[in-house]
């Protein structure tokens, strides 16, 4: 016999930071609100764990997570060429149990009602009322408004919205390593030679996240996780010999490299995630909301086709959507988004060609860091875009003007 709890408001479907932050939004203005965590306990999502200070200016309570903040970084061109950035502002990175923890425990001090379970898009129907949704131990649970947080692969968006293209999603893979022995652990960005996309080292507090981004048409398996061995190979090498090559280091089979490779792989602990990369036509076109139901965050698709970057998106999203509601305009949902962070999105989905394209006989981001390396301005244009400052509307174009300018 199935047990059919109270109706709530509002029923979020996902507990990462889109879905727990309108949970404890909509709850701290006493709206009955249930969230819904499938993940199993501990487990982390795949990702890097940056969180820009943007967003860190936009929601300050984010530095009460534990994590790391980082006030510099080193960025490398496919070439290996280094460019050593001063943040003019900090942003952090944290473990994402740690982060969607601190996130959900806030859910649950607003009074936001949160369930352990499991929701299948096959599980949620649509009645007269709004909707009901069943767990896979057979628990139901009615609501008004049905909220789609449930990630890049988002069932529930996939029933409301339709589903994303193939082509139209990036891929995230790496490891979690033990950090160096080195007092020194420098958080890295390093564009790949001959590849769409980047990798990155981020010191957590225990732990170093590898790992690499690109889209899902250049992602070919084995050669990219070569790659992501020779660039975490380097990176550890460096913390010995400062001079080493970061791209260089794991193309020689030396005796130290095979034992620091064989290692790493008994305690490295892999993961892989799909990030949303839509295109600028479907950018025109998705869906995000309609009668008695919205997406947020990656579910909508809401993230930096060129960074992958969606943790701001994601909370900006839910912020709008609360916002929406609250006001009982919940159709000008749509509206909001596009016009707070809808056009950044859409251009960057036109840039990622170039960016990761040729420019004077170079890739753009050889080019990029080659003029930094040498140019005050660009270096800071750079700190910008890392910060989430800078967007992509007018980069091209602050880069020239700054190049230009005397040093």
């Amino acid at each position: 016999m199935l047990s059919v709890m109270e109706s709530f408001a509002v029923l979020i479907v996902g507990a990462g930071p889109a879905g727990s932050f309108a949970a404890e939004q909509l709850a701290r203005h006493r709206v009955r609100v249930a969230l819904f965590d499938g993940r199993p306990e501990g487990e982390p999502k795949a990702c890097g764990g940056g969180v820009t200070a943007k967003a860190l200016k936009a929601w300050p309570q984010l530095l009460n997570a534990v994590g790391r903040t980082v006030h510099q970084l080193e960025m490398y061109s496919p070439s290996g060429r280094r460019v050593h950035l001063e943040l003019d502002e900090p942003f952090a990175i944290y473990s994402r149990v740690a982060f969607d923890n601190y996130l959900r425990d806030r859910a649950i001090e607003a009074r936001a009602s949160v369930f352990a379970e499991k929701i299948s898009a096959r599980q949620i129907r649509r009645t007269t009322s709004g909707w009901t949704l069943k767990s896979v131990t057979g628990i139901e649970w009615q609501g008004h408004l049905l909220v789609g947080a449930d990630g890049a692969n988002s069932g529930v968006g996939r029933s409301l919205a339709g589903p994303l293209p193939t082509s139209e999603m990036e891929v995230a893979f790496g490891y979690r390593s033990p950090l160096p022995e080195s007092d020194e652990v420098p958080t890295v960005i390093a564009f790949l030679p001959g590849w769409i996309g980047y990798a990155w080292a981020f010191p957590r507090l225990d732990h170093i996240s590898f790992g690499i981004a690109t889209t899902q048409q250049a992602f070919e398996h084995q050669p990219l996780d070569q790659l992501l061995w020779q660039f975490m190979l380097g990176y550890y090498r460096q913390r010995e010999d400062p001079e080493a090559k970061l791209w260089d280091c794991g193309k020689t089979a030396s005796e130290r490299d095979k034992k620091l490779q064989s290692l790493l792989e008994t305690t490295a602990e892999r993961y892989a995630a799909r990030i949303p990369g839509l295109s600028p036509a479907t950018w025109d076109t998705r869906k995000t909301a309609g009668e008695g139901w919205a997406l947020l965050g990656d579910a909508a698709g809401f993230a930096d086709p060129v960074t992958g970057e969606g943790i701001y998106y994601a909370l900006r999203s839910a912020e709008l959507f609360v916002q929406c509601y609250l006001a009982g305009e919940l159709t000008q949902y749509e509206g909001r988004w596009r016009e707070d962070f809808g056009n950044e999105l859409r251009r960057a989905s036109q840039m990622r060609r170039r960016f990761y394209g040729n420019f004077l006989g170079a890739p753009f981001t050889e080019r990029m860091i080659e003029l930094a390396r040498s140019h005050r301005g660009i270096k800071r244009v750079l700190g910008k875009l890392i910060a989430g400052d800078q967007g992509y509307l007018d980069l091209k174009k602050k880069l020239a003007r700054k190049a230009f300018r005397p040093i």
